[in-house]
């Protein structure tokens, strides 16, 4: 018999973050975070990456980071803070590929989940090969969440397909609402197609002929398909819980939508936005990206969101859902 490779898919089975695989080390304490933070993402690189894991180290004392890149980069900035800080931030010499040695750091179960503001293309595609695509998905999707009037959205693809097929929106549709039933506990998820009107036919070729496959597609958790949706049903909010497009379109609106609200305050003035950073679902493992002009503050919310996803074990049960939900064993 041959022995699965630490971090893939075992052939016709869900692979899923926590399950005991030959080889693999659990996690120790429980509440405990081991982080890898990818050193050299982001426009302003390490400096910003620094900060946002001494932020988040702060507010979070049962995190454990490991910065990966070159260690002299951090070094000194680290050697200044607290005892107490200090031993929960440890430093890797990675001079290069380090979005790839962090994903090889969750595969081989030296960290719980990794964190990257690096080039997004890059880490998808290290989190594919390195921790396997759960059985289906040939596209993983960058998945974030946006303020609305009426609550949350969820927006999927963000960045990682731009030039998608009918299946992978499908697939996007099925990832979108098992994560609204788990991470968000969203009865019922409603699903809409993002286009350019809400009447049929409205859209380019692609979101023509999608809508009928979504009205006899089977959704996780009850999920069904609300229909077309616009821009503008995303910040109201009250159309669905789940926003299906492209990766570039995603992308577009999501860039655009946050700057907008960080000019004039978020819907209905939310004083909690979600994390300007997005988890990527379809691969077996955490896996969460921020954009490449981070802030520190965004890099200390992306480990955040991170942490809080391993330890509700959140990835393990989307993948528990969508398992159940096509019925396999």
């Amino acid at each position: 018999m041959t022995r699965p490779i630490i971090g893939r898919v075992v052939p016709e089975r869900w692979r899923t973050t926590g399950a005991t695989v030959p080889g693999q080390r659990t996690v120790g304490e429980p509440g405990t975070a081991r982080i890898a933070v990818d050193l050299l993402g982001g426009d302003q690189a390490p400096a910003v990456v620094v900060d946002g894991a001494l932020r988040a180290c702060r507010a979070d004392p049962f995190l454990q980071l490991t910065l990966v890149g070159p260690a002299d980069a951090a070094d000194a900035i680290l050697a200044a803070q607290k005892p107490g800080v200090r031993r929960r931030i440890t430093t890797t010499n990675t001079p290069a590929d380090t979005v790839g040695a962090a994903v090889l750091a969750v595969a081989e179960g030296r960290a719980d989940a990794l964190v990257s503001a690096g080039d997004t293309r890059a880490t998808v595609l290290s989190a594919a090969r390195e921790l396997g695509r759960w059985p289906g998905v040939r596209r993983p999707a960058l998945t974030a969440v946006l303020p609305t009037a009426a609550g949350r959205v969820i927006l999927l693809d963000v960045g990682s397909s731009v030039d998608p097929d009918e299946e992978t929106l499908a697939w996007h549709a099925r990832l979108g609402a098992a994560y609204a039933s788990v991470v968000h506990h969203v009865p019922t998820p409603r699903v809409g197609l993002l286009t350019i009107g809400t009447e049929p036919g409205k859209g380019d070729r692609l979101r023509r002929g999608l809508p009928a496959r979504l009205f006899d597609l089977p959704l996780p958790a009850g999920g069904r398909y609300a229909g077309l949706v616009e821009g503008s049903d995303v910040v109201l909010g009250r159309a669905a819980d789940v926003v299906v497009t492209d990766g570039f379109t995603g992308n577009v609106l999501l860039k655009g939508l946050e700057t907008a609200y960080a000019l004039t305050g978020t819907p209905a003035g939310r004083a909690d936005p979600p994390p300007r950073a997005a988890l990527l679902l379809g691969v077996s493992g955490t896996v969460v990206v921020c954009h490449g002009a981070a802030t520190g503050p965004d890099i200390a919310a992306g480990i955040a969101l991170a942490a809080d996803l391993h330890r509700r074990a959140s990835v393990a049960a989307i993948a528990d859902l969508l398992s159940a939900q096509r019925g396999i064993a």
